[in-house]
């Protein structure tokens, strides 16, 4: 909690979980972005105060998003050519998306879970803020490509994912950190690869900070995900199992990138299940 003893200051302070809550209602990616990094600076110098215990409503549609790009189905993305301008920029905008959609993602594990201790949401409000990084860093070299964000179709499977989780924190952070987020662990080396040996090395070298930063993220979630499940008395691998069929969660496909899994936390046990 950063600290005040004057009770007159602290109710005119910004409070943390209701401005995560207004930032997720925002819909213009940028306001989003630079609001979330903002907040994160305000609370680190100590003029954000933290109410875990409050109850919130939100006044406006969540999240908010514009207009484009246009949500389709995943299997209604049109596959593009990295060969191409078109498809590198196609690639852009998909990881641009997910990171746009990071951003609510985080922003909502603050806001919607009340009672959760004080750390927690201090976690959710780095990753928020990064992930805001990731996103202005694509949006740029996107406009750097010719386009911007909206101008390709996207899907919306990670937010989907959230919607069935928003009863439960446990199953929010089994299921987007722990499955939805930790994909990208899996999928971000080989996209690089691809994006290098199309010669857009400025996006590779975007995607090297993006790795790095949701290594991070990951384990955030096996951090709080491992302490729920104490906390409530559960066996992690097991309920995992559960959660997973209970909220029809993707299957888990390789080829997997074990190294930044292990570096994420997952257990040598949870790794081994993976192969089999």
């Amino acid at each position: 909690m950063n600290p005040s003893s004057d009770p007159n200051s602290l109710a005119q302070m910004t409070e943390l979980r209701g401005t995560a809550l207004h930032w997720l209602c925002v819909a213009d990616p940028t306001r989003k972005a630079q609001g979330v990094q903002t907040l994160l600076e305000e609370w680190h110098s100590g003029a954000v105060r933290l109410d875990a215990s409050r109850t919130l409503i939100p006044q406006h549609p969540v999240p908010g998003r514009p207009a484009r790009p246009e949500l389709v189905s995943p299997l209604s993305v049109k596959h593009r050519s990295m060969r191409t301008l078109e498809g590198r920029a196609a690639m852009v905008h998909a990881l641009a998306h997910i990171e746009f959609n990071a951003i609510n993602l985080a922003l909502d594990a603050i806001w919607r879970f009340e009672g959760m201790p004080d750390d927690y949401y201090v976690d959710w409000l780095k990753v928020a803020a990064e992930e805001a990084v990731h996103f202005s860093l694509l949006a740029d070299h996107l406009r750097v490509l010719g386009y911007a964000y909206g101008d390709f179709p996207a899907h919306n499977s990670l937010w989907d994912m959230a919607e069935k989780t928003s009863g439960d924190v446990l199953a929010r952070i089994a299921l987007v950190p722990r499955t939805m987020e930790a994909r990208g662990l899996d999928a971000s080396p080989p996209v690089r690869a691809k994006l290098a040996q199309a010669g857009d090395l400025a996006a590779a070298e975007i995607l090297d900070i993006i790795l790095r930063d949701e290594i991070g993220h990951v384990a955030i979630g096996n951090r709080w995900f491992g302490w729920l499940c104490a906390s409530r008395g559960l066996d992690p691998i097991a309920s995992y199992a559960v959660l997973a069929e209970q909220y029809r969660a993707p299957a888990l496909r390789g080829p997997f990138n074990l190294e930044a899994r292990k570096a994420a936390g997952f257990s040598d046990a949870e790794l081994i299940l993976l192969g089999s």
